[in-house]
């Protein structure tokens, strides 16, 4: 029995996890197109920040982001305004991506992926909530978990009177 292409993908992409730490998002559409490409440009999307600079992304991890997956052919071409996210924020969270792509094509042992993402994820408070908050933003699911975990454990055994001090919260 032989599938069409279309069909073959759509089937890829449902026994896939899209948002999957473990690997990139399946390619369907124009990844797929791109992915045939010999140019390696055609690989790269342009992304421009909330502080108007453009920088540049591979397809497959910015498709690890909800928000940016599926994007048309043209999306290379044009930078694609990320206006939530500032360049600092998003050059960090591309790095995420990137490593995580990467990671999941060299079927990087669990233990190491864990120790990057904790080396990752040590930034500061206010780092680690625009972290949050642009993972959010762009539906990058393992980074998410990563940061509210992170938060979580930051919160975790402390009185209201250090989270007041630690988090600058006043009443």
């Amino acid at each position: 029995m032989h599938l069409p292409v279309s069909a073959a993908l759509l089937l890829v992409q449902n026994a896939c996890t899209a948002h999957s730490p473990r690997r990139c998002a399946p390619r369907t559409g124009w990844l797929a197109r791109t992915a045939m490409a010999d140019n390696s440009e055609t690989n790269v999307i342009k992304l421009e920040s909330s502080d108007g600079q453009v920088i540049e992304a591979t397809r497959d991890a910015a498709n690890m982001s909800g928000f940016l997956n599926g994007l048309d052919d043209e999306a290379g071409e044009v930078p694609v305004p990320v206006l939530q996210v500032t360049a600092n924020t998003l050059t960090k969270i591309l790095e995420y991506c990137e490593y995580h792509c990467r990671a999941g094509k060299q079927n990087t042992p669990e233990a190491e992926m864990k120790a990057w993402d904790e080396n990752f994820i040590a930034v500061d408070d206010a780092m680690l909530f625009d972290l949050m908050l642009a993972a959010n933003y762009l539906d990058i699911k393992g980074l998410l978990h990563l940061t509210c975990r992170r938060i979580a454990d930051a919160i975790r055994g402390n009185t209201p009177d250090e989270l007041r001090a630690r988090f600058n919260i006043t009443n």
